[in-house]
């Protein structure tokens, strides 16, 4: 479970004296601004370990992800990140505020005079990256977020936590998408009975 939601939990650090391209981070900034929704495929790689699912963003606050092998869901519902293990019935709960998702999602993101500290900038011939922290969490682990270049498109993110463990998650096939239905980004339970240990639920 924890290696699940460390896709998800922002654990940065400062990097001294690393270059800032500013153009670079202006073109991250533009590009998160002008989504709404997004709609695709990812490969979480951790601990060389691959798992594979489909993934949905929608502005502001929204976010899911399912496990195509593991009876797991990641939810965000605009306030909260909820990680549900279905097989369990159990539900897990962290900020949304804490997670690499919760800044792409923020309704006006502000990489330069916010909270979000962007600590270096890597540009390669195909594709930009940006290291960021958050103010006041350095030293606890750092998140990178590629994007492709042309035209710009969200490509992968990387979470380094405070071990140095490792978990990234790359994107495919993301396409531009709104029409989410209504429950889309909230967790399903469908109660059967109530008793005396409380109400039980399946799927």
């Amino acid at each position: 479970m924890k290696k699940i939601i460390a896709i998800l939990l922002i654990l940065f650090t400062g990097v001294a004296h690393a270059a800032v391209d500013d153009a670079l981070v202006a073109r991250a900034e533009k590009y998160l601004n002008s989504i709404t929704g997004l709609s695709g495929d990812f490969v979480q790689t951790a601990n060389n370990k691959q798992e594979k699912g489909t993934f949905a963003m929608l502005r502001p606050g929204r976010v899911r992800l399912d496990y195509n092998n593991m009876p797991v869901q990641l939810i965000a519902d605009g306030d909260d990140l909820y990680f549900f293990d279905k097989s369990l019935d159990q539900i897990t709960t962290v900020p949304l505020t804490s997670t690499p998702a919760g800044i792409l999602v923020r309704k006006n993101i502000n990489l330069t005079n916010a909270d979000i500290n962007v600590v270096e900038t890597i540009d390669n011939t195909n594709t930009f990256a940006l290291q960021m922290n958050l103010r006041g969490q350095e030293g606890l682990g750092h998140m990178t977020v590629k994007f492709d270049k042309n035209p710009v498109k969200l490509n992968s993110w990387t979470v380094v936590d405070a071990t140095g463990a490792v978990t990234s998650v790359v994107f495919n096939g993301l396409k531009e998408k709104t029409n989410f239905g209504k429950n889309y980004f909230q967790i399903q339970r469908h109660k059967t009975v109530s008793g005396a240990n409380g109400d039980d639920f399946y799927d």
